[in-house]
């Protein structure tokens, strides 16, 4: 990579030139985000995986940028316009707005009115008086008039003006100076002339007569107002003062070329009102908006990032023998048992809600599945009859631990319609896969929301107007990061999950899938190198990440990376121990001088981390479970009362504000302005999940709204 490519970065990101190279170097090795921030802290200065997948985009980004200046060059050099300024500057851009100025005037476009005038040979004319040499440009255009083409001077100069117009427009020093004006000026939004016709039009009221500067707008407002533009509901325009516009460009005009007079000054004045209104004014007010609306889908997907990472390392219940309950009215409550592993091995439907009312018969089948598979844990979905399921459960005796969860069901039925879905259960209906999907995210969210598109988890924020190419990639990013933040056991994680391991992929998964039926699992993490196709760098890559239950050496089960298993067995010999004694005990790592093994590729971050997994090997980073359960007396609307102090559990977090879930159809709001002073992040207040009280502020009833301020 170009050494101003890598500057750029390590300013960018505030990192130094080294790590910049590091990493480029480890990537181009095929080096993955996981791997690279957990087992190569000495290459890149300790950065975290997400630094490490910041700086991983802008590779990318750089990486287009390149056959980008290859395809500008190209196309300059075949027009004959390519001199070595103008290769040394495109050569040496970092911006891709400015890279786009510089090609502007070069690249192909369809016929316009300066095209025209350049057509009728008035191209000399306009160049002249760009270069302030015709004085006199009317005695000048008379050379130009030609009968039935260019009829007299007015139309000569009417030309000349088209083409000078169009030559403002791009200049890269205008274009740039206008982008600052119009980034400090407001938005502005009317309703559409056919508005009042859109059915969409009432959510967007608010918006109907509004104003704010650019710099100020939130991350969602500008989203909605662009959305709302999409939709035929609104137009928008920034309220740059034309004038002073044309002033400006004006002044530019004559800082490069000189000041023109009289008669020429005139005509290049005109030229110049000419160019903002019809050429530089539309374009740059959608410049400006996509760039703002670049950085509120940045900031839009670093929310859903977030609330997806908060998810994905919900607490598990763990291994338990789970009822999982998708509630339901009329169709009944489909019912789901699934083993301590999460297979299925019996299902049924209850009908103990209206209109079949089958309470004694529900509660007599309920009661014996709970005694006949030894159920430790009952999951029921948070959709449709929830609260009334819940009630309906009281009702049995439950065995002694087991438990009462309620889980988020969002995604369940994309995932029961999925390929996914019909691959791991052929012979169910959606009705069976939904509720197993429920009772998995019981026992471990991380191993089953990975099977889901997490666009359809519920926690994002505009996330279908967003730049859906950077979503991915964030989401992709995210759910890596945390999959191989937990560890991955290589004998009973599905295909799914293994994929997200670093450097496996779909391939591979399948792959390893296909090994462990055949061969009844693996006995340690090496035998992962007869798997066909997995090379020595996605062993590399993989190994540190997969557990190995049971092997015979400990460190297969634990996040020590089998590069590294000799700095262990040092370790051990020097304190007189085996391998086996040493791990998972705090007492002997705490007698272990880090500095004396670091030597050649083992630096003391690698070193430090070793010791910190060998006293606790394996640790979850997630936190444990906790039963909840809502308000008794609130059951719909009508029961809220400003005032009230509610449990609650936060459903989703954006920029403006949580949802939070009382146990009503509804979520409330708790906005923005109730968590702290103007500017509070959210996310810095509240965790996806998280159990909350909260008071009632106001209740729309015709809107169904609620109003939520929070307590603790």
């Amino acid at each position: 990579m170009k050494d101003i490519y890598i500057k750029h970065i390590a300013s960018l990101l505030s990192l130094r030139n080294w790590q910049v190279e590091n990493c480029v170097e480890l990537f181009a090795e095929g080096g993955t985000i996981p791997f690279i921030s957990r087992y190569r802290k000495e290459k890149t200065g300790g950065m975290a995986d997400a630094e490490v997948a910041e700086l991983k985009h802008w590779v990318d980004v750089f990486d287009e940028m390149e056959k980008r200046k290859a395809t500008i060059l190209k196309t300059i050099s075949e027009a004959g316009a390519l001199g070595d300024e103008l290769r040394e500057r495109i050569e040496n851009c970092v911006s891709a707005t400015e890279l786009e100025d510089l090609y502007l005037p070069y690249r192909p476009k369809r016929r316009t009115r300066a095209t025209a005038a350049r057509e009728l040979g008035l191209g000399p004319l306009a160049e002249d008086m760009w270069s302030l040499k015709a004085r006199s440009p009317r005695a000048e255009a008379r050379k130009y008039v030609k009968p039935g083409k260019v009829e007299d001077e007015d139309a000569a100069l009417a030309g000349a003006r088209d083409i000078i117009a169009e030559k403002l427009s791009e200049t890269p020093v205008i274009r740039e100076n206008l982008r600052g004006i119009f980034r400090g000026r407001r938005v502005c939004t009317k309703a559409a002339k056919d508005a009042g016709t859109n059915p969409d039009a009432a959510k967007y009221r608010s918006y109907f007569d509004w104003s704010m500067p650019l710099d100020k707008i939130p991350s969602h407002n500008l989203l909605a107002i662009l959305r709302a533009e999409s939709e035929g509901v609104l137009s928008i325009g920034i309220d740059a003062d034309p004038e002073k516009c044309s002033k400006k460009i004006y002044y530019d005009f004559c800082q490069s070329q000189g000041y023109p007079s009289g008669e020429l000054g005139e005509q290049i004045r005109e030229a110049v009102d000419d160019s903002f209104k019809r050429l530089l004014e539309p374009s740059i007010s959608s410049e400006v908006l996509r760039e703002a609306k670049q950085k509120a889908d940045i900031e839009s997907i670093n929310v859903f990032g977030e609330n997806l990472r908060q998810l994905l390392l919900g607490a598990p219940v763990g291994q338990k023998r789970t009822m999982a309950v998708d509630p339901g009215f009329r169709n009944g409550c489909k019912i789901a048992i699934l083993d301590s592993e999460g297979n299925l091995v019996h299902h049924t439907i209850i009908y103990p809600h209206p209109p079949q009312n089958e309470k004694v018969k529900a509660l007599v089948a309920v009661q014996d599945m709970l005694e006949k598979y030894r159920i430790e844990a009952v999951a029921i979905g948070n959709g449709t009859a929830s609260r009334e399921t819940s009630d309906f459960f009281r009702k049995v005796t439950l065995p002694d631990g087991c438990k009462l969860w309620t889980v988020s069901e969002d995604g369940a039925s994309i995932y029961s319609a999925s390929e996914v879905g019909r691959e791991e259960f052929p012979d169910e209906d959606v009705t069976v896969r939904g509720a197993v999907s429920i009772g998995r995210r019981l026992m471990d969210p991380l191993a089953e929301l990975v099977k889901i598109d997490p666009k359809n988890l519920g926690v994002g924020q505009y996330q279908h107007d967003v730049d859906q190419g950077l979503l991915k990639e964030k989401l992709d990013n995210t759910v890596e990061a945390c999959v191989n933040s937990v560890g991955v056991n290589l004998n009973t994680a599905s295909p799914y999950l293994l994929r997200y391991v670093a450097g496996i992929g779909p391939q591979l998964a399948s792959n390893i899938v296909a090994y462990r039926r055949e061969n009844g699992g693996f006995s340690s993490r090496a035998e992962l190198k007869k798997v066909p196709r997995l090379g020595a760098k996605a062993f590399e890559q993989c190994a540190g990440f997969l557990r190995v239950k049971g092997a015979a050496n400990p460190l297969d089960d634990s996040a020590v990376h089998p590069e590294s298993y000799f700095v262990v067995d040092s370790m051990a010999r020097d304190l007189g121990v085996s391998v086996r004694e040493l791990v998972g005990n705090a007492e002997l790592c705490s007698k272990i001088q880090a500095e004396r093994y670091v030597g050649g590729e083992i630096g003391l971050p690698t070193v430090n981390d070793i010791l910190k997994e060998l006293a606790k090997p394996g640790l979850d980073p997630r936190e444990a479970a906790s039963d909840f359960s809502f308000a008794e007396d609130i059951r719909s609307m009508e029961d809220l009362k400003s005032g009230m102090e509610l449990p609650g559990i936060v459903t989703n977090i954006t920029n403006f504000g949580a949802f939070v879930d009382i146990g009503l159809h509804d979520n409330g709001l708790l906005h923005v302005s109730q968590l702290g002073p103007r500017g509070t992040d959210p996310s810095k207040v509240l965790k996806l999940h998280q159990h909350i009280t909260v008071r009632v502020l106001g209740v729309d009833l015709d809107r169904g709204r609620i109003s939520l301020g929070l307590v603790k």
